[in-house]
């Protein structure tokens, strides 16, 4: 609110009466005592004497008389304030709403108006006043304005202000203030009347805080929160330097902190401005004699202030923050709208994954492992894909993970053992004639641990009629090397059973070759990795290829074959691939030479067949 001085012409409308009208003095009306009757005597006295600012007003506005307190509130005399126009010696022209009620007051439609004022006193300085404008009894009397010196109360009020909206740590604003000067920013009239209509935030968390706060105490902890704050208070100062706004600094609690950027020029001003932070407290800080090292991570958002709230600018700037947690600490990571509607899709597939086990969304592909000496059909692995009815078909690296985190892997890897084995003794009745094949089912660690597989696996052949040889159980190369307790008994009891144990994608871990040997383990599935050195259709190209690579698949098969073991290559895509695995001596092939992963009455077609690559007709796109 603007200052407005005791005394002068008014920036406000005006009357045209009051510009004409002749300056009317107290004496002009004679208030003096002596024509006052006795009984009006005693109430000029306590007007006069009283300690409270008081004026009579007539009703076009001129003061008609005021007492001491207001003339020394206002740095004049009384006698200089009768004839003044009310309205300016006290700043009520200034708005129109009050200025409106004003005279609404004078001319007897409004009972009262009561509003607080900024003045300017004489000396220079300024002071807040209470006004009240009240009739006086009688329709001629006029109105009664009172002023109030409120300047002590609104200072105590704007001190408490600051302690509630401030973190007596840092002295930093605090989370209220934050979000109070946050939703003002997001106001449409604060930016479209001017500005680059834009906001951004950069949003700091510390790396490593919580164990200085815990090996050294808070005291220590706050000192290094306090040395931090003027850092980013420092960063923010310098980028504000030529720009009409400083950011704001603020502590959101913790060792959270934001700064908040109105007005952004783009995702540079934001990238530099992080940097700078960053920067800024990865230098070591002296607390207590003591020399201490912390990181920040930091999520930086700028984007059109209009459509935007603050409950969607924090939760952008959160899961920035977690990002640039997630991807190593110490950096600032920028939001992604791609990325965060993975992570959107990801939150909803985890809310709906163990309902749509129970709605029966989910079905099973199944892809053939082919043999390399006669290119027939040996076994297929089931693969599960989710009939979402939102986002469609998705594979399993799409929701995998997420049932292994909320132990809907067990239900889920029930349904697909069992539908798996159902299938495989379907194809057995239906091809009499035929060697049976057997298929591939993975299996989760969590399985292992959450339930009991064994009697799962026993229950499902013998609902069947399923052979055990005919099953085979993938579980990867890091689940299975090292295993030891409960994993290593079940898979003992799962080969004791006649069912085969395969370790997948082998080779891309930390192989204990000689706890391998120990293991209750049929097969082996060498990763795609290896067999993508193998794809050359020509000698001058194979010459090229990097010889290692046809040296390390032949010493993994050797050493399989040597311990009993078969080894499938996965993702072969080319004859020549296939050619020279087969010259090293590799048992089976999977992959888009042979067939994509297909519905079960495709594998029907492909039984009995001459040979699968031939019969699939699905190569490499």
């Amino acid at each position: 609110m603007r200052e407005r001085a005791v005394s002068g012409t008014s920036e406000g409308p005006a009357p045209a009466a009051d510009l004409d009208r002749p300056v009317v003095t107290e004496s002009e009306i004679d208030t003096s005592p002596r024509t006052e009757s006795p009984s009006r005597q005693p109430y000029r006295s306590v007007f006069t004497a009283a300690p409270l600012a008081m004026a009579v007003v007539d009703r076009e506005g001129a003061v008609v008389s005021a007492n001491d307190a207001l003339a020394a509130l206002l740095g004049s005399g009384p006698d200089e304030l009768a004839g003044s126009a009310a309205a300016d010696l006290v700043d009520l022209t200034s708005d129109t709403r009050t200025w409106h009620a004003y005279r609404e007051v004078l001319r007897g439609r409004q009972s009262r108006l009561r509003c607080t004022r900024r003045l300017k006193h004489p000396d220079g300085h300024s002071l807040w006043v209470q006004v009240t404008v009240a009739p006086l009894p009688g329709e001629d009397q006029g109105v009664l304005l009172s002023v109030a010196d409120i300047s002590a109360r609104r200072e105590l009020q704007a001190r408490l202000r600051h302690l509630q909206m401030h973190d007596p740590v840092t002295r930093l604003p605090n989370r209220t203030l934050f979000f109070e000067r946050l939703s003002a920013a997001l106001e449409a009239e604060s930016y479209e009347q001017s500005g680059t209509g834009r906001i951004g935030l950069c949003y700091l968390d510390l790396d490593g805080f919580k164990a200085i706060n815990d090996t050294l105490g808070h005291r220590v902890g706050d000192r290094l929160l306090a040395a931090v704050a003027e850092r980013l208070m420092a960063c923010a100062d310098e980028a504000g330097h030529s720009r009409t706004t400083v950011p704001l600094v603020a502590r959101l609690g913790g060792d959270e902190f934001a700064l908040l950027v109105e007005d952004s020029t783009g995702t540079e001003q934001l990238a530099e401005l992080a940097e700078s932070a960053l920067r800024a407290v990865q230098d070591p800080f002296d607390i207590s004699g003591q020399r201490l090292s912390v990181s920040a991570s930091i999520g930086v958002v700028e984007r059109h202030a209009a459509g935007t709230t603050p409950t969607a600018l924090m939760q952008a700037a959160d899961t920035t923050l977690y990002w640039a947690k997630a991807d190593g600490k110490a950096r600032w990571t920028l939001f992604d709208p791609e990325r965060n509607a993975h992570r959107m899709t990801r939150q909803a597939l985890a809310s709906t994954l163990r309902p749509a086990i129970e709605r029966g969304e989910f079905r099973l592909e199944y892809q053939p492992l082919v043999g390399m000496e006669d290119d027939r059909l040996h076994g297929v692995e089931a693969l599960i894909r989710w009939n979402h009815p939102q986002f469609g078909v998705l594979t399993p690296n799409r929701f995998i993970g997420l049932a292994e985190e909320d132990g809907s892997i067990v239900p889920l890897g029930r349904w697909v053992l069992r539908t798996a084995c159902e299938q495989a003794r379907r194809w057995q009745l239906d091809h009499p004639d035929e060697p049976p094949i057997f298929v591939s089912v993975n299996v989760a660690v969590r399985q292992i641990w959450d339930s009991d597989l064994v009697a799962d696996v026993a229950e499902v052949l013998a609902g069947t009629g399923l052979e055990p040889h005919l099953l085979q159980l993938e579980l990867t190369e890091s689940a299975v090397m090292g295993s030891a307790g409960r994993p290593l008994q079940t898979l003992k009891a799962l080969s004791d059973m006649g069912v085969r144990i395969a370790i997948d994608d082998f080779g891309t871990g930390y192989s204990n070759l000689a706890y391998l040997s120990r293991l209750p383990v049929s097969a082996l599935k060498l990763d795609g990795s290896f067999v993508r050195g193998f794809q050359y259709d020509d000698r001058e190209a194979a010459a090229r290829a990097n010889p290692a690579d046809q040296v390390v698949v032949e010493a993994m098969i050797q050493l399989a074959h040597r311990l009993g073991l078969t080894v499938t290559a996965e993702c072969v895509e080319t004859s020549a691939q296939a050619t020279r695995l087969r010259s090293i001596g590799c048992d089976t092939g999977q992959g888009w030479l042979y067939s994509r992963p297909v519905p079960p009455d495709r594998i029907s077609e492909l039984l009995g067949a001459p040979g699968v690559q031939a019969e699939a007709g699905v190569g490499k796109p």
